[in-house]
């Protein structure tokens, strides 16, 4: 991590972190301008890459930012103990919420890095690359499937919440008007609507 940019007053750094992920998720690497980063945080061009050097720099510090604030968000939210597969869910979102109240595009920037192709990007994060996801499988592995009817097959309906949740957040951000708790509203009821289908 970069130790003299958190030397800085943390409103600046979050400035410079929340432009980095709206710019970053929104445009992708490749097109994503340094220029538009430096315009979002009200900084000049100068600040940012004395602190960064370059934007594959700046990219390797704002996911290795986003992968440990996520991670320490979630392990917050998530009971160790938890085994109901479903609550395990809610649980999960309680953390992203806290997470996305600092930093509203996080969530976001780490989805559309999942589908991320340029090369610098990649070769800047590969080394995080698989730390979020090994967050995720322990989690997955904490419920206790004897807990769904005999009959659910647990990969389709994760990939059937994992899929809304994603479209649902895609969808806030497109309508314009993104609010954080809206969004983790919604998303407890998708969570609660899928768990009446799937309670013995």
């Amino acid at each position: 991590m970069n130790e003299k940019f958190f030397d800085l007053k943390k409103e600046k750094q979050d400035r410079m972190i929340n432009a980095a992920l709206k710019i970053f998720s929104m445009r992708g690497y490749q097109f994503a301008s340094t220029d538009d980063i430096v315009k979002e945080a009200g900084i000049s061009k100068g600040l940012l890459f004395h602190y960064f050097g370059s934007k594959s720099g700046l990219y390797s510090f704002i996911y290795d930012y986003s992968v440990r604030f996520m991670s320490m968000e979630l392990r917050a939210a998530v009971d160790a103990e938890e085994t109901n597969f479903f609550t395990l869910y809610k649980q999960i979102e309680t953390g992203r919420l806290q997470a996305l109240k600092n930093y509203p595009c996080m969530q976001l920037f780490l989805e559309k890095f999942n589908t991320e192709t340029a090369a610098e990007a990649l070769a800047a994060t590969c080394e995080k690359k698989k730390e979020l996801a090994a967050l995720y499988d322990a989690f997955d592995a904490q419920a206790d499937l004897g807990l769904l009817p005999a009959d659910t097959d647990s990969a389709k309906l994760r990939n059937i919440l994992r899929f809304s949740l994603k479209n649902l957040m895609e969808e806030h951000f497109a309508s314009g008007s993104f609010q954080v708790e809206a969004l983790y509203q919604e998303n407890i009821a998708y969570i609660e609507f899928l768990e009446k289908f799937f309670t013995k």
